[in-house]
Parts: structure tokens; C-alpha cells; sequence
């Protein structure tokens, strides 16, 4: 795996980028678990849509939703809501080959969701072994606007692809949701929960006026450059500008200048360690965990740097 990831794609005569992406597939081979060294393979190298859903199919549970440590901390086998966002990406990365399992899953969280709309932040979990305690001690009877914008916001994008997903009376559901509580909203409240509004609004941009005008009005919250703390969370931990807006070329992407973008994409691009792989800057809350959200944040930081063009691929 360590050799392939596509070199002629990327040869641009810069030999830090090929750097870059050699010590990150070496990294990925040692270090990463199964499902994000096949997400690598799609993205950067000879990886097939079969081989992601074939690795994510392993944390399928029979009634449709996902578990089984699919969401690094929450060990539990049983299905929850975050493990959802996990799926979602998969599915998001396959584009258009599509899967039908991405409709079931839409089925499980209309199935898990409350009387008024929206999804718990977690269910009860039987088996809380490894697993955070803000997943464990959740009331699951309280809709959380956090877990359900994050999860529209995610299957509408996936929905560009999937009409199955885009037309589902869940998202239908859960994006009425949260257009309430976005409606309501007179301060940006938790940065987790504000990225995630923020987002869904962004993924619903196209075909919607108000997500439009809620997206303006929201953005006048955000800082122009500088991270916005996470109350709760270990010392430094954040969300960057690249966490709310890692796609170029999309209306929450003009909510920062231009020089705090290229500002934040220098600082992602040095982020890579010296074993070849990114971290993140939250509490791992078991010793399995820190293993995969390493695999899965340099996953990501390579996405946002393909997709912003600090990967360029040659003619």
C-alpha cells in the first residue's frame, strides 16, 4: 500500500508534495485500521468503491445503523447516531457509484428519530466500555440540534449523488428540524454545534433562499481568522477555519478572507508528522482510539489539501 498511491497523478516536479504523500501512505500502512487505509486507496491511489464498502460493511449492524467502533470513541457494538457521520463519508467519497445501504441507513435514523424531529445525541449504550462518557451520561430522550444538522448536512451532500438519500423522509424530517433551532439562533452557542449549522446551511445553499439568508446571518458570528475554542474540551482545542470551511469554491468558504484561508492551509500542510501522519487536537478516550483518529485525520487533512490544490496533479 505504501507505493499505491497514484505518483504519476501528483508528479509536478515538486518533490514535496510526493514527500508528502509518500510518508503518508507509509503511514497509513503502519498505523492506520482497514476502513481508512481503503478510503486512502480511493482517494490517492489504486482503491476501488467495492474495497471502501466492503471495509465499511464490517461495522453494519442488521438493524442499519453502524456501531462497533465505527465512531473511534464510542467502542459500544451497538448502532448510534455518530456513527452515522462515519458511513456518511464513505458514502460522500464514492460519489456517484452510490450505495443502497446509504438509503437503509437513512431508514435506521428515521427510525431512531424523536417525536419532535430530531436525533438524540446518543442511545442508550449497553456496553460503555471505551467509550466517552458524554456518549454514555446523554439523555436520549433530547433531540440534539449538534447530531442532527451534522448528520443533514452530510446526507444532503451525499444526496447530490444519491436521490435515494436526497429524497428520504428522514432528511426531510431532520433538515425541518434544525431550520427551526437555526432560525432561533441569536449566538453561535457550542463551536461544534455552530460548524455543524453552518454546514448543513452551506449543503442546502443551492436549492434553498433561506439557507442562504441564515447562512449570511450565522457567518456574521464567525471570527475572520483564529480558532473558536470547544468549551469542554482539552486545552487547545478548537475549531479552525478549515473545520468549517474546507471546500474551496463554496459560499461558506466566503465567509473568511483569502489570506486566512492560505494562512490555515500553510498550517495544515505542516501538520504532518515526522512517522508521516496527522493528529487531531481532542482527547482520545481509549488506546484504540488515538490509533484510528490519527488514520482518520490524515485522511482528512489530505482531502482538504487535494481539494484546496497543495496536492497538484500534473497535466
Amino acid at each position: 500500500m505504501a507505493d499505491s498511491f497514484k505518483r504519476r497523478e501528483f508528479m509536478t516536479g515538486d518533490d514535496e508534495v510526493v514527500n508528502t504523500l509518500t510518508r503518508a501512505a507509509e503511514f497509513m500502512a503502519t498505523h492506520a485500521r482497514l476502513l481508512d487505509r481503503r478510503r486512502f486507496e480511493l482517494l490517492f491511489g489504486d482503491g476501488s468503491t467495492v474495497a471502501a464498502l466492503a471495509a465499511l460493511a464490517a461495522y453494519r449492524q442488521p438493524d442499519g445503523g453502524y456501531g462497533i467502533g465505527l465512531e473511534p470513541d464510542l467502542r459500544s457494538d451497538s448502532s448510534q447516531p455518530l456513527s452515522a457521520l462515519h458511513a456518511f463519508e464513505v458514502f460522500e467519497e464514492i460519489g456517484r457509484d452510490t450505495s443502497p445501504e446509504a438509503v437503509k441507513l437513512c431508514d435506521w435514523l428515521g427510525s431512531v428519530t424523536l417525536v419532535d424531529g430530531g436525533l438524540p445525541f446518543a442511545l442508550p449504550i449497553p456496553d460503555p466500555a471505551g467509550c466517552a462518557p458524554f456518549f454514555v451520561d446523554v439523555d436520549p430522550t433530547e433531540s440534539s440540534l449538534h447530531m442532527t444538522a451534522m448528520l443533514a448536512g452530510i446526507a444532503h451532500r451525499v444526496g447530490r449523488h444519491d436521490t435515494g438519500v436526497r429524497d428520504h423522509p428522514w432528511l426531510v424530517t431532520a433538515t425541518d428540524y434544525a431550520m427551526r433551532h437555526i432560525r432561533a439562533m441569536r449566538a453561535p452557542g457550542h463551536a461544534l454545534e455552530f460548524r455543524y449549522c453552518l454546514q448543513m446551511l452551506d449543503a442546502l445553499v443551492d436549492t434553498s433562499a433561506e439557507a442562504r439568508v441564515e447562512l449570511r446571518r450565522l457567518g456574521e458570528f464567525l471570527p475572520s481568522s483564529g480558532p473558536i475554542p470547544v468549551d469542554g474540551g482539552i486545552e487547545g482545542e478548537a475549531m479552525h477555519l478549515l473545520d468549517f470551511a474546507p471546500v474551496p469554491e463554496r459560499p461558506i468558504r466566503n465567509l473568511f478572507p483569502a489570506t486566512a484561508v492560505r494562512d490555515e492551509l500553510d498550517r495544515l500542510m505542516t501538520g504532518q508528522q515526522d512517522d508521516g501522519g496527522w493528529t487531531v487536537d481532542w482527547q482520545a478516550h481509549s488506546p484504540a482510539s488515538a490509533v484510528e483518529w490519527r488514520g482518520w485525520s490524515t485522511v482528512r487533512a489530505l482531502k482538504i489539501l487535494r481539494d484546496n490544490h497543495r496536492l497538484t496533479r500534473s497535466d
